[in-house]
C-alpha cells in the first residue's frame, strides 16, 4: 500500500526515482509524485501511472541529485493531483512523502489552521509538513523540526523529508509502516521495501519504530526519539534480483503460480529430514519446554493468509492435538481476547507489515502470549515483534493476488504441526516419515497440474462473462473454496463467494440458476458422498458446475459440466494442490475480461493501514 523511494547522491535523482517507483507499482496506487532538489525544490504530481508522470518529467528536464517519490493509494481524499504526494509547506521549501494513517490529523490540522496555516489537500499527510514548517519558523533547525513533528503524530507512518533549508540531508522516520535504507558508495537510498534498491546496493539498514535517520551522500545516522545515536546493523540482502523480474511471463502472477513447486521445496529444505522422521525448528525462538507448556493456539491473519491459517487449524488439531482458533486480525484486539502465557499466537503475513496483523501481535504480547510468525520477508516488522519466525522462503511475491505465499504458508503450518506432534510424542518416527514423504511429493504433483493450463483456459472461456461465481467445499476444501473465490473477485472483478457446501441450503441456494457457475472442490475423501449430493442440488436448479476432482474419479464427469483433475494425495495436503487450478481459473478469467492481473483496482499488495 503506497510506495516511497528516495535518493541522495551525486547523480540525477529523477531517473532513479522513476525506476524505483516502477518497482513499487505492485503495491497498488492511484496517483504519483516526485520532488527533486538542485538549488531549489521542483515538484511534479499526477493522477494515474508512473509512466504518465515520467513523460511530464522528461519534458521538463528535471534536475537535482536529491529526491523523493511516492505512489499513493487514496485513504483521506480522492485520487487527485492536489492530494498526491509529495506535500509541501506554503513557501515550498520543505516536502514530505508519507505512508500510513495519522489518526490525530484533524486535531493537528485544527491547531495549525488557528495559527494561520492553510491546507490545500484533503489528506491527513499534509499536517506533517506544516508541523515541520511551524517548528522551523521558531528553531531554524530542520532536524529539530522534523523530530518535533514526528513525535506529535499518532497512528502509523513512514515519512521521508527533504528541504531547501538543509539540502545536504534527507530525513526519515517510521512507526508500524515499512521503511528501509539502502547504503551505497557515495549515495544512499530509502524505500518501502527492498525490491527497488537491489539494482543499486544489497547493503540494507532496517529502521525500527521510534527511530529516525539522516541520510547524506556519504553517511547514514540513526537516532532514537531522544536524540541518542543508535548503532544499526547493515544486512546483506540475499534476494535474487531475477525474482523481481517477470522474465518470459506476461504477468508476475503467472510467474509466481509456476514458482510454487520451487517455493515449497525451498520452504522444506534443511528443515524436514525424512529418514529421521524429524522437522528441525531449533531456530524458532521458543524452546521445546515452553512449547510443551502451551495449551491453546490462536492463529491470526488477514485475507489469503487467514485462509492458510484455517487450513492449518486442521493439521494442528489432528497431529498435535491442541485446540486451535483462527481469528480475523482486524477484529482480534477489539474484543478483549482471552489469552495468556500458555497461549501460542501464530501470526501469518506474507509481507510482515500487515497493519491489522501487527496490531494483533502487539495485543497478544501485552497479554503475555508467545508469538510465532509465519512470514516471507526477513527483517519485516511482524518478524521483529515475534518470539520466533518460520520463514516461508517463497521468494519475492509481486502480484497483488497472493499465490505462492498461500501454498508455502500451508507448507509451514504442516511442518510445524508435525514438529509439535513429535515433541509431544503424539506421532512416532515412522508416522512422521510417512507424513514428510507425502509433503516431498507435492512439488512434482503441482507441476502435473500446471500442465493442464490449456484445459483450464478453455473452461475460463466458457464462463468469463458471468456476473457471479459460487465456490463450495467441505472440510479443508471449504477454505480452498474461500481462497478460490477471493482470487476470482480480486483480479477479475466478478462477484464470487466461498461457502461450506453444507451451508448452501441455508441461503446461497437461492442464487443458483443457469447463469450461476458453481465451482466445487469435490475430492475423493470422507466428504465425497456429501459433496456429490450438493452437486446434484445445484444441477437440479440448472446451475453450471465446475468440479475440482481427484484423478481416477470417472463418476464425477456424469455429475458436472466441467472437471479439472488433480493428483490424489493426503487429505491434509490437498489444499495445496486443489488451489492451483483455482488460481489459474481466476487468472485466465481476468485476462479474458481485460483486467490488469498484477495491479487490480483498489487493492494493495501490503496493507499497512488498519
Amino acid at each position: 500500500m503506497c510506495g516511497i523511494f528516495g535518493y541522495i547522491g551525486d547523480k540525477e535523482a529523477s531517473e532513479k526515482i522513476i525506476t524505483g517507483l516502477k518497482k513499487l507499482e505492485y503495491r497498488g496506487y492511484d496517483s504519483i509524485g516526485v520532488a527533486t532538489m538542485n538549488d531549489k525544490l521542483a515538484i511534479f504530481k499526477n493522477v494515474g501511472k508512473v509512466s504518465d508522470l515520467e513523460e511530464k518529467i522528461c519534458s521538463k528536464n528535471l534536475k537535482g541529485t536529491t529526491g523523493i517519490g511516492h505512489t499513493r493509494w487514496a485513504t483521506h481524499g480522492a485520487p487527485t493531483e492536489i492530494n498526491a504526494h509529495p506535500h509541501y509547506d506554503k513557501d515550498q521549501k520543505i516536502v514530505i512523502v508519507h505512508n500510513g494513517i495519522i489518526e490525530n490529523y484533524q486535531e493537528l490540522r485544527d491547531d495549525l489552521i488557528k495559527d494561520g496555516y492553510k491546507f490545500v489537500s484533503q489528506t491527513d499527510s499534509e499536517v506533517i509538513v506544516h508541523l515541520i514548517a511551524a517548528c522551523y519558523a521558531k528553531s531554524n533547525n530542520i532536524e529539530e523540526s522534523f523530530i518535533y513533528a514526528v513525535k506529535r503524530l499518532q497512528g502509523t507512518y513512514a515519512i521521508c523529508c527533504i528541504s531547501e533549508y538543509d539540502p545536504s540531508r534527507m530525513f526519515l522516520a517510521k512507526k508500524s509502516s515499512p521503511l528501509l535504507i539502502g547504503v551505497g558508495e557515495g549515495e544512499n537510498y530509502c524505500a518501502s521495501d527492498v525490491s527497488p534498491i537491489l539494482k543499486h546496493t544489497r547493503n540494507i539498514i532496517y529502521l525500527d519504530d521510534n527511530e529516525y535517520a539522516m541520510l547524506s551522500t556519504d553517511s547514514v545516522v540513526v537516532k532514537n526519539y531522544k536524540g541518542v545515536v543508535v548503532e544499526k546493523e547493515i544486512v546483506k540482502s540475499t534476494i535474487n534480483i531475477d525474482d523481481v523480474e517477470k522474465g518470459t511471463y506476461d504477468f508476475y502472477m503467472m510467474k509466481e503460480i509456476h514458482e510454487q513447486p520451487e517455493s515449497i521445496i525451498n520452504t522444506i529444505t534443511n528443515r524436514c529430514f525424512i529418514d529421521e522422521g524429524k522437522v528441525n525448528f531449533d531456530f524458532i525462538g521458543i524452546n521445546n519446554n515452553e512449547l510443551l507448556n502451551i495449551n491453546r493456539i490462536v492463529i491470526t491473519a488477514c485475507g489469503t493468509s487467514l485462509h492458510a491459517g484455517l487450513v492449518g487449524e486442521f493439521f494442528l488439531e489432528k497431529f498435535a492435538q491442541v485446540p486451535v482458533e483462527v481469528e480475523y486480525a482486524a477484529e482480534f484486539r477489539y474484543r478483549n481476547p482471552i489469552i495468556d502465557s500458555k497461549t501460542l499466537v501464530i501470526a501469518i503475513s506474507q509481507s510482515g507489515e500487515t497493519a491489522d496483523t501487527l496490531a494483533a501481535v502487539v495485543e497478544a504480547k501485552q497479554k503475555k502470549a508467545r508469538i510465532i510468525s509465519i512470514c516471507n520477508v526477513p527483517g519485516s516488522t511482524i518478524t521483529r515483534e515475534s518470539d520466533g519466525v518460520i520463514y516461508t522462503k517463497a521468494g519475492v511475491e509481486i502480484g497483488v493476488a497472493s499465490t505462492k505465499a498461500f501454498t508455502t504458508q500451508i507448507t509451514a503450518l504442516y511442518m510445524f504441526s508435525i514438529f509439535l506432534a513429535r515433541i509431544k510424542w503424539i506421532i512416532n518416527k515412522e508416522e512422521a516419515k510417512n507424513l514428510l514423504t507425502k509433503l516431498y511429493e507435492i512439488p512434482e504433483l503441482i507441476r502435473r497440474i500446471l500442465l493442464k493450463k490449456d484445459h483450464i483456459y478453455t473452461i475460463a472461456c466458457k464462463y468469463y462473462t458471468k456476473p457471479s461465481f459460487l465456490y463450495l467445499g467441505r472440510g479443508i476444501s471449504f477454505h480452498v473454496a474461500q481462497e478460490g473465490a477471493l482470487k476470482m473477485k480480486e483480479i477479475s472483478y466478478i462477484h464470487a463467494e466461498g461457502y461450506s457446501a453444507a451451508e448452501m441450503k441455508h441461503g446461497p441456494i437461492a442464487l443458483i440458476d443457469e447463469n450461476m457457475p458453481v465451482v466445487v472442490v469435490a475430492l475423493k475423501n470422507r466428504s465425497y458422498e456429501k459433496i456429490a449430493s450438493n452437486i446434484s442440488e445445484v444441477k437440479a436448479r440448472q446451475g453450471k458446475v465446475i468440479a475440482i476432482a481427484t484423478e481416477g474419479d470417472t463418476n464425477i464427469k456424469n455429475l458436472v459440466d466441467d472437471v479439472i483433475y488433480i493428483p490424489d494425495c493426503e487429505e491434509e495436503l490437498s489444499a495445496i494442490l486443489s488451489v492451483i487450478p483455482l488460481q489459474l481459473l481466476a487468472y485466465y478469467t481476468a485476462i479474458l475480461r481485460g483486467c490488469h492481473v498484477d495491479q487490480p483496482r483498489n487493492l494493495a499488495k501490503s496493507v499497512t493501514v488498519e
